[in-house]
């Protein structure tokens, strides 16, 4: 799949901004949008019709929302680590968060989404898109995509849908452990062209985004 290229004028800026940034130097590298991934699982709680969504369905949706995205825009939806884990692959930083690894408060994603509790995530209300300002357009059409091919899934099919390397390729049994899915590897089996390439373009521009989180926070 071809995918809009950019021009040589952004990789310039890209280079300035890491040359001369004291916001950039200072950006964590492993930055995590916490808010953003709240939303996107509040906004599939919303497209439930319900109130909450079972924990391992809510991971899947995420993982397939971002790997729409990339076959759609070659961007995933989520700046994060993803990792084949036992019952598929999971989007790494939004399941420790589902866990409560981190203060939920304090990175906003308790905002929108209750603890888990019962095999259940709940949204703390019923938002509307509106609400949700963390997603862009391409983020909604990429997430009602992906709700209207397996929103009608339990979490079991969708883990069996995951497992299936007819599917999910880039997935790999990790033998009780997980193993680091590389987005490269994702971009070659959505047949994405040039995606190493692609991949560097999607760094730089996440990348970017931390420096302007990192301007807005002082």
């Amino acid at each position: 799949m071809a995918l809009p290229t950019y021009p040589l004028e952004f990789r310039s800026l890209m280079f300035l901004i890491r040359s001369h940034c004291p916001a950039c130097k200072k950006a964590d590298p492993m930055s995590f949008n916490a808010r953003k991934s709240a939303q996107v699982i509040a906004y599939l709680i919303a497209k439930s019709g319900g109130s909450s969504l079972n924990v391992v369905k809510a991971i899947k949706l995420v993982y397939l929302g971002d790997r729409q995205s990339i076959k759609n825009f070659g961007f995933p939806i989520l700046d994060e680590t993803r990792v084949s884990m036992p019952l598929g692959p999971v989007n790494s930083m939004t399941y420790r968060h589902v866990n409560g690894e981190y203060d939920l408060d304090e990175c906003g994603w308790s905002e929108f989404l209750e603890d888990k509790a019962n095999h259940q995530i709940g949204a703390t209300k019923k938002f509307s898109v509106d609400d949700l300002d963390e997603l862009s357009d391409a983020d909604i059409q990429c997430l009602d995509e992906v709700w209207a091919e397996f929103g009608h899934l339990n979490q079991w099919q969708l883990v069996n849908y995951t497992h299936d390397k007819n599917n999910v390729p880039e997935w790999e049994d990790p033998n009780g452990s997980s193993i680091p899915i590389p987005l490269e590897r994702m971009m070659r089996y959505l047949n994405i062209e040039n995606a190493e390439e692609q991949v560097s373009l999607v760094e730089d521009h996440q990348h970017l985004d931390r420096v302007f989180a990192s301007l807005r926070s002082h």
